[in-house]
């Protein structure tokens, strides 16, 4: 079957925004002389509800709302000098121009991501731009990527979709796409059973290399 569609998500898959995250949380304990461990800022990764304690190394009497603060303003910074990662735009633009249908699937709100995607010139070439407030649930749960398929017409076995998060892979999987997985930094060191691809980044990956993965079987295994 022809591909028709590719569905990205975004956080650290277009832009590496979730390093941005950690980063900010590691600067600001330790300019309060206090140590995050790698494990609780690897949780915020990919998730709508994070169960950890961003806050375990803080005093209870902390004022969590100026922290809150002063983490927002330095991500905000450290996302807006982010590049795009490596093969997005070149592969945007390559299947922009062979007509195939491109959505965003992300567990992240409107104004974030597109915001983001505006600031570098990515926004318009998407059909369809799906974030948590459209649906139910969120990643690790299909909906996302089903609410995606139906905003582009497609069937699941004409589109493809790719991700860096263990949740959004999951995501993929349960509804049925084949999912390529380009981990980031911050997840580099997790494990993907249901990726389809895992590779390094999408530098040089073409739309033909794309069409020349083998579809799922109907169980659903590669």
């Amino acid at each position: 079957m022809p591909l028709r569609g590719l569905i990205f998500d975004f956080d650290g898959l277009i832009v590496d925004t979730e390093s941005a995250i950690i980063d900010s949380w590691q600067t600001i304990h330790r300019e309060d002389g206090l140590a995050a461990r790698p494990e609780v800022l690897h949780a915020l990764v990919g998730h709508v509800d994070v169960a950890t304690d961003i806050w375990e190394a803080y005093p209870t009497t902390c004022d969590k709302a100026a922290l809150e603060r002063r983490h927002r303003t330095l991500a905000r910074a450290l996302m807006a000098a982010a590049p795009v990662r490596p093969g997005v735009a070149a592969l945007l633009a390559e299947a922009r121009a062979a007509g195939l249908r491109l959505a965003v699937a992300s567990n992240s709100s409107h104004h974030h991501v597109e915001g983001q995607l505006a600031l570098r010139g990515l926004l318009p070439l998407f059909d369809a731009v799906l974030c948590r407030e459209d649906v139910p649930l969120g990643k690790p749960e299909p909906d996302l990527y089903l609410a995606a398929l139906e905003r582009l017409g497609l069937a699941a076995h004409e589109s493809m979709a790719f991700e860096d998060s263990v949740p959004g892979h999951v995501a993929a999987a349960r509804a049925g796409l084949r999912v390529i997985v380009t981990p980031n930094p911050a997840t580099a060191r997790h494990e993907f059973p249901h990726a389809h691809r895992r590779w390094d980044s999408l530098y040089s990956v073409t739309l033909s290399q794309l069409s020349a993965l083998p579809d799922l079987a109907a169980d659903g295994t590669k």
